[in-house]
C-alpha cells in the first residue's frame, strides 16, 4: 500500500512539474473545458504530442510553444487579428436598410452608417456640409479630431483623381434612385466598437459637403462601403494586412431586425453552401445564378437571362430583389398559383400596384403553410433554399397579409437586396472568390460563431480625463491598457422617490442610448444632494471575460459627457461628475467561465489527491524508518512491585 501512495505521490509531482509551464490551460486542456479552435486542434494532434518514458510509466507532453490565445491568420507571411464583430440596427420593413455604429476621430465621433455592399466609399456628413439632411447622429467635426487629415490631390491617396478648391481630393457618388453623395476625402482613426477585435485603423472615408434624394432624407447618417475598390472599407484593411480578405453579414428576420456584421475571417460553419463569385467582372458582388425553383418547380426561363450585364447582384444596401422582366413574370405566375386559398387584397401604399394576399396569419414562422419555397440554383449546382420571408413583407395595414418583395427590373441585371438573405449567414469569402450562405437565426448568431477575445486598441491620446470644469473630476487608465470596466458618477435632476422607483428605467435607458447590453450596466448606489440625485454606476464587458477596449471605454465617457444620450423626461437633466477606468480582474475570466464549476471540482480533487499522496508518503516514511529496530519489552508493574518485596524481606 506504501509503494502505491508513494508512486501515486511520485508521478503527481512529475505531471504538475511538467504542467507549470501552463497549469491552467493544461488542467483544462485535460477535462476538456476550453472552445476548440484551430490552434488547440492543430497542437493536441498525435504529431504534435511527445511521448516521455520513465520508470514510472508513459505519458504525453504538449509542445506550449504551440499554442496561441489569439487566432491568427495569414496573409502575405504576415500575421493577422481577425476580426471586428458588431451588431446591426435597424430592419427592412421600417427603414429600408440595416446598419452598424462606427466611431471616427480622436476623441471618436459615432455614426450609424449604412452597411452597403454595393458602394465602394465610406462618407458621413462634415460640419462644413450646405445640403446634408437631418440625422440622427451629430455631423462629423475635423476640428474636433487630433488625428484628421484632408488628403491633398497630389498624394497617392486620391484614389479618385478629382481635385476641388485648395487642391483637395474629391469625391461624388450616384446611385440607382438619382440620390447623390460628394465632398472631400479625408483620412482619420475609425474604430468598430467594443467588441472589434481590429485596432482602430487611420482610413479614408469621404466627408460629405453635399447629398440629395434619399440620402438627404434618410434617418442613418451615411454609407459604410463594402464593396470592391480603393476606397472601400473592407479593401484599405486588407491592403494595410490588419484584416483578412473576409467578411461576413447576417440579416435578422421579419420580427427581429437587427442582425451582425463581422469584419475578417471567420472558421466556415457546417452545412455553409458556397458558390463562386467572380472579382474581374465588376465591383459589385455576383453569383452565378443558373436556375430558379417555386416549390421545386423549376421557372421556364433561359438560364442566360440571370447573367445579363452585371448578372446577379448580391447587394446589401438594396431592400428588395428585382428580377429581369422575363424572370419576374415567371416568379410571380409561379408563386400566385401555389397560394391556394388566400385572398389578394391591395398594396399598402396606393400609388404602387404591390402584389398582396390575405389569410396567412400573424406568425411569420407559419407562412411556409401558405406560401411557398424558393430555390437558387447556381452553375456548381450548389442550391441555396429560401423561406417565404426571404421574399415578403408584411403588409402594414391588414395583419395576416403579406406582399411580394420581389419586383421588375428595367435593367437586365438581376438584383438580390437584403429581404433575400434574412435570417441567413452570408460569407463574402474574397480571398477565395466565393460567396457562402447559411440559414441561421441572425439575433443569436454569437452563440454559434467560436468565441474570440477582443484585442485592446491603443487609446486616443487626448480624452483621458473627465470634465475639467467639476473639481471632483477623476479618471484612471489601468497601465496595461485594459479596461474591465467604467464605473460613473452623474448627478440628475430630479427627486430621490422618483429616481428609487424608476432605476431599473434608468439602466435600460442608459443602455440602449450607448448601444451596449443591459447585462453591462449595474447601479451600485445613489443618494439625494443638493436637490439632485447623485448615481453611481458601472459599465463592464459582456461576456465578463472579455474586456472593454480603451477606445470603446472612452466613446462611452464621450457620450455622456455631449449629453448624447436621451434619459426619459422624469429624470430632468444629467450632467457626468467623474468617471474612472478599473483594470479587469486577475480571476474574472476564471470566475465567470462557463466550466467554472467543473473547474473547481478539479482542482479540488487534484488537492484530495496531493493531500493524500503527501500523508501516505509521511506515513510510508516513518514505517520505512523504523521497521528494523527491535521493540521494546514492557513489564507489567504488579510483577515488579512483587520482585521489590521478596528483595526487601531478604534483606531484612
Amino acid at each position: 500500500m506504501s509503494w502505491i501512495i508513494s508512486r501515486v505521490f511520485l508521478i503527481s509531482m512529475m505531471v504538475l512539474v511538467n504542467a507549470s509551464r501552463w497549469p491552467i490551460m493544461a488542467c483544462l486542456l485535460c477535462f476538456g473545458l476550453v472552445d476548440a479552435n484551430p490552434n488547440l486542434a492543430a497542437a493536441a494532434s498525435p504529431q504534435a504530442l511527445k511521448r516521455i518514458e520513465s520508470e514510472f510509466g508513459a505519458a504525453f507532453m504538449l509542445p506550449l510553444s504551440e499554442f496561441s490565445p489569439v487566432h491568427q491568420l495569414s496573409r502575405h507571411g504576415r500575421e493577422l487579428v481577425a476580426d471586428a464583430r458588431m451588431n446591426l440596427h435597424d430592419d427592412l420593413l421600417t427603414k429600408g436598410y440595416y446598419t452598424s455604429r462606427v466611431f471616427i476621430g480622436t476623441p471618436p465621433q459615432e455614426f450609424a452608417l449604412i452597411v452597403d455592399t454595393g458602394s465602394t466609399v465610406t462618407y458621413v456628413p462634415c460640419s462644413s456640409c450646405t445640403h446634408c439632411g437631418p440625422h440622427q447622429d451629430p455631423r462629423f467635426k475635423p476640428d474636433n479630431s487630433s488625428s484628421y487629415t484632408v488628403i491633398q490631390c497630389n498624394t497617392p491617396d486620391c484614389k479618385t483623381g478629382r481635385c476641388g478648391d485648395n487642391r483637395q481630393c474629391r469625391y461624388e457618388r450616384m446611385y440607382a434612385e438619382m440620390s447623390t453623395s460628394s465632398g472631400i476625402l479625408g483620412k482619420d482613426q475609425i474604430g468598430f466598437g467594443q467588441y472589434s477585435r481590429l485596432m482602430p485603423q487611420a482610413l479614408l472615408f469621404g466627408c460629405e459637403t453635399t447629398e440629395t434624394g434619399d440620402l438627404y432624407l434618410q434617418r442613418a447618417d451615411g454609407i459604410m462601403g463594402l464593396g470592391r475598390g480603393p476606397l472601400s472599407l473592407v479593401d484599405q484593411l486588407v491592403e494595410s494586412g490588419e484584416m483578412a480578405d473576409s467578411f461576413s453579414l447576417c440579416y435578422g428576420g421579419m420580427e427581429d431586425g437587427g442582425g451582425a456584421m463581422i469584419l475578417g475571417a471567420i472558421p466556415p460553419l457546417p452545412d455553409m453552401v458556397f458558390t463562386p463569385s467572380d472579382p474581374t467582372r465588376s465591383n459589385y458582388y455576383n453569383l452565378p445564378l443558373k436556375e430558379l425553383r417555386v416549390q421545386g418547380i423549376p421557372l421556364k426561363v433561359d438560364s442566360g437571362v440571370f447573367n445579363q450585364k452585371y448578372g446577379t447582384v448580391l447587394d446589401s444596401g438594396t431592400t428588395y430583389a428585382y428580377l429581369p422582366p422575363e424572370a419576374f413574370d415567371a416568379f410571380k405566375e409561379a408563386v400566385i398559383q401555389q397560394l391556394g386559398l388566400l385572398q389578394a387584397v391591395d398594396g399598402p401604399d396606393p400609388t404602387y400596384h404591390d402584389i398582396c394576399y390575405a389569410g396567412a396569419g400573424t406568425d411569420p414562422e407559419e407562412l411556409n403553410k401558405h406560401f411557398p419555397t424558393v430555390d437558387f440554383v447556381f452553375d456548381n449546382n450548389k442550391m441555396v433554399t429560401l423561406a417565404p420571408e426571404n421574399y415578403l413583407f408584411k403588409h402594414t395595414k391588414i395583419p395576416g397579409a403579406y406582399c411580394l418583395g420581389v419586383f421588375e427590373n428595367q435593367d437586365p441585371t438581376t438584383l438580390l437586396g437584403g429581404i433575400v438573405v434574412r435570417n441567413m449567414l452570408v460569407m463574402y469569402d474574397r480571398a477565395n472568390q466565393q460567396i457562402g450562405f447559411l440559414r441561421t437565426n441572425c439575433s443569436d448568431l454569437w452563440s454559434i460563431l467560436p468565441a474570440e477575445s477582443p484585442t485592446v486598441p491603443t487609446p486616443p491620446s487626448n480624452n483621458q480625463s473627465s470634465p475639467s470644469d467639476t473639481p471632483d473630476s477623476t479618471a484612471s487608465v489601468p497601465s496595461n491598457e485594459e479596461v474591465g470596466s467604467v464605473e460613473l458618477i452623474m448627478a440628475l435632476s430630479t427627486d430621490y422617490s422618483a429616481f428609487s422607483n424608476q432605476s431599473s428605467v434608468f439602466l435600460s435607458s442608459m443602455a440602449a442610448g450607448l448601444d451596449i447590453l443591459l447585462s453591462q450596466v449595474s447601479l451600485l448606489e445613489f443618494w439625494e444632494e443638493n436637490d439632485q440625485v447623485i448615481v453611481r454606476w458601472v459599465i463592464a464587458a459582456d461576456p465578463p471575460e472579455h474586456q472593454l477596449s480603451i477606445w470603446s471605454a472612452q466613446a462611452i465617457v464621450t457620450h455622456l459627457q455631449d449629453h448624447q444620450v436621451s434619459l426619459p423626461q422624469d429624470f430632468g437633466t444629467y450632467n457626468l461628475r467623474s468617471w474612472k477606468f478599473l483594470p479587469p480582474s486577475r480571476w474574472s475570466w476564471l470566475l465567470h467561465h462557463k466550466n467554472f464549476n467543473k473547474v473547481v471540482i478539479i482542482v479540488a480533487l487534484v488537492g484530495v489527491i496531493l493531500f493524500l499522496a503527501a500523508t501516505g508518503s509521511v506515513v510510508y516514511y516513518y514505517i520505512w524508518r523504523y521497521k528494523d529496530k527491535s521493540p521494546v519489552k514492557y513489564t507489567n508493574v504488579e510483577q515488579v512491585m512483587t520482585d521489590e518485596e521478596t528483595l526487601l524481606g531478604d534483606q531484612l
